[in-house]
Protein backbone atom coordinates (compact mmCIF):
# COMPACT_ATOMS: atom_id res chain seq x y z
CA UNK A 1 0.00 0.00 0.00
CA UNK A 2 2.81 2.44 0.84
CA UNK A 3 4.41 1.63 -2.53
CA UNK A 4 1.44 3.34 -4.21
CA UNK A 5 1.95 6.54 -2.24
CA UNK A 6 5.72 6.45 -2.65
CA UNK A 7 5.25 6.07 -6.42
CA UNK A 8 2.90 9.06 -6.46
CA UNK A 9 5.39 11.08 -4.41
CA UNK A 10 8.24 10.18 -6.77
CA UNK A 11 6.29 10.90 -9.96
CA UNK A 12 5.02 14.18 -8.49
CA UNK A 13 8.56 15.15 -7.51
CA UNK A 14 9.92 14.35 -10.98
CA UNK A 15 7.04 16.18 -12.67
CA UNK A 16 8.15 19.40 -10.94
CA UNK A 17 11.74 19.10 -12.13
CA UNK A 18 13.07 19.49 -15.64
CA UNK A 19 12.31 15.81 -16.26
CA UNK A 20 8.96 15.05 -17.89
CA UNK A 21 6.41 13.15 -15.81
CA UNK A 22 2.62 13.27 -15.65
CA UNK A 23 1.67 13.11 -12.00
CA UNK A 24 -1.99 13.91 -12.74
CA UNK A 25 -2.37 10.64 -14.62
CA UNK A 26 -1.19 8.56 -11.66
CA UNK A 27 -3.12 10.73 -9.20
CA UNK A 28 -6.41 10.28 -11.03
CA UNK A 29 -5.84 6.55 -11.51
CA UNK A 30 -5.21 6.09 -7.80
CA UNK A 31 -8.18 8.26 -6.86
CA UNK A 32 -10.46 6.36 -9.25
CA UNK A 33 -9.33 3.08 -7.71
CA UNK A 34 -10.56 4.16 -4.30
CA UNK A 35 -7.47 5.42 -2.47
CA UNK A 36 -7.90 8.09 0.19
CA UNK A 37 -8.31 11.45 -1.62
CA UNK A 38 -6.87 13.60 1.16
CA UNK A 39 -3.79 11.42 1.47
CA UNK A 40 -3.34 11.40 -2.31
CA UNK A 41 -3.64 15.20 -2.37
CA UNK A 42 -1.09 15.56 0.45
CA UNK A 43 1.44 13.19 -1.12
CA UNK A 44 1.15 14.67 -4.62
CA UNK A 45 1.31 18.27 -3.37
CA UNK A 46 4.27 17.57 -1.10
CA UNK A 47 6.19 15.66 -3.80
CA UNK A 48 5.53 18.31 -6.43
CA UNK A 49 6.47 21.14 -4.07
CA UNK A 50 9.72 19.42 -3.10
CA UNK A 51 10.51 18.93 -6.79
CA UNK A 52 10.18 22.69 -7.19
CA UNK A 53 12.49 23.16 -4.20
CA UNK A 54 15.03 21.08 -6.12
CA UNK A 55 14.71 23.49 -9.08
CA UNK A 56 15.07 26.43 -6.69
CA UNK A 57 18.28 24.93 -5.32
CA UNK A 58 19.60 24.42 -8.84
CA UNK A 59 18.95 28.05 -9.64
CA UNK A 60 20.37 29.31 -6.39
CA UNK A 61 23.49 27.21 -6.11
CA UNK A 62 24.40 26.16 -9.62
CA UNK A 63 24.22 29.48 -11.46
CA UNK A 64 28.01 29.64 -11.52
CA UNK A 65 27.90 26.68 -13.94
CA UNK A 66 25.95 28.69 -16.54
CA UNK A 67 28.90 28.59 -18.96
CA UNK A 68 28.89 24.78 -19.06
CA UNK A 69 27.35 22.99 -22.01
CA UNK A 70 24.92 21.00 -19.83
CA UNK A 71 23.44 24.08 -18.12
CA UNK A 72 19.74 24.14 -19.15
CA UNK A 73 19.30 27.91 -19.77
CA UNK A 74 21.67 29.95 -21.91
CA UNK A 75 22.63 33.66 -21.86
CA UNK A 76 19.86 35.63 -23.53
CA UNK A 77 17.11 33.25 -22.46
CA UNK A 78 18.30 33.42 -18.87
CA UNK A 79 18.32 37.24 -18.95
CA UNK A 80 14.85 37.34 -20.51
CA UNK A 81 13.60 34.98 -17.83
CA UNK A 82 15.08 37.11 -15.06
CA UNK A 83 13.51 40.23 -16.57
CA UNK A 84 10.14 38.49 -16.86
CA UNK A 85 10.36 37.30 -13.25
CA UNK A 86 11.22 40.79 -12.03
CA UNK A 87 8.30 42.19 -14.00
CA UNK A 88 5.66 39.78 -12.66
CA UNK A 89 7.19 39.16 -9.24
CA UNK A 90 6.96 36.41 -6.70
CA UNK A 91 3.19 36.05 -7.11
CA UNK A 92 3.88 34.32 -10.41
CA UNK A 93 5.05 31.36 -8.30
CA UNK A 94 1.39 30.53 -7.75
CA UNK A 95 1.60 29.26 -11.35
CA UNK A 96 4.63 27.02 -10.74
CA UNK A 97 2.34 24.06 -11.51
CA UNK A 98 2.06 25.03 -15.17
CA UNK A 99 3.75 22.76 -17.71
CA UNK A 100 7.19 23.86 -18.96
CA UNK A 101 7.29 27.46 -17.74
CA UNK A 102 6.46 26.44 -14.17
CA UNK A 103 9.80 24.66 -13.92
CA UNK A 104 11.52 27.74 -15.26
CA UNK A 105 9.74 29.92 -12.69
CA UNK A 106 11.04 27.87 -9.79
CA UNK A 107 14.55 27.82 -11.24
CA UNK A 108 14.44 31.61 -11.72
CA UNK A 109 13.19 32.07 -8.17
CA UNK A 110 16.39 30.41 -6.99
CA UNK A 111 18.50 32.63 -9.21
CA UNK A 112 16.65 35.71 -7.96
CA UNK A 113 17.10 34.48 -4.37
CA UNK A 114 13.43 34.71 -3.47
CA UNK A 115 12.97 34.30 0.28
CA UNK A 116 12.74 30.54 0.77
CA UNK A 117 9.70 30.48 3.09
CA UNK A 118 7.75 32.71 0.70
CA UNK A 119 8.82 30.53 -2.23
CA UNK A 120 7.66 27.31 -0.55
CA UNK A 121 4.38 28.87 0.59
CA UNK A 122 3.39 30.21 -2.82
CA UNK A 123 4.46 27.09 -4.69
CA UNK A 124 2.64 24.81 -2.21
CA UNK A 125 -0.56 26.87 -2.51
CA UNK A 126 -0.50 26.86 -6.32
CA UNK A 127 0.28 23.18 -6.63
CA UNK A 128 -2.19 22.25 -3.90
CA UNK A 129 -4.98 24.13 -5.67
CA UNK A 130 -4.11 22.46 -8.97
CA UNK A 131 -4.26 18.94 -7.45
CA UNK A 132 -7.48 19.81 -5.61
CA UNK A 133 -9.03 20.88 -8.92
CA UNK A 134 -7.86 17.67 -10.63
CA UNK A 135 -9.35 15.54 -7.84
CA UNK A 136 -12.52 17.64 -7.78
CA UNK A 137 -12.99 17.27 -11.53
CA UNK A 138 -12.50 13.53 -11.24
CA UNK A 139 -15.11 13.31 -8.49
CA UNK A 140 -17.51 15.40 -10.58
CA UNK A 141 -16.97 13.17 -13.64
CA UNK A 142 -17.43 10.00 -11.57
CA UNK A 143 -20.65 11.44 -10.09
CA UNK A 144 -22.26 11.66 -13.54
Amino acid sequence: MMDVYFSLFLVSFLAATLLPAASEVLLTALAASGHDLLLLWCVATLGNTLGSVFNYALGRYFLHFQDRSWFPFKGDKLQKGQHWFQRYGVWSLLFAWAPVFGDLLTFLAGIMRVHFALFVTLVFIGKGIRYAIVLGMLQWIMFF
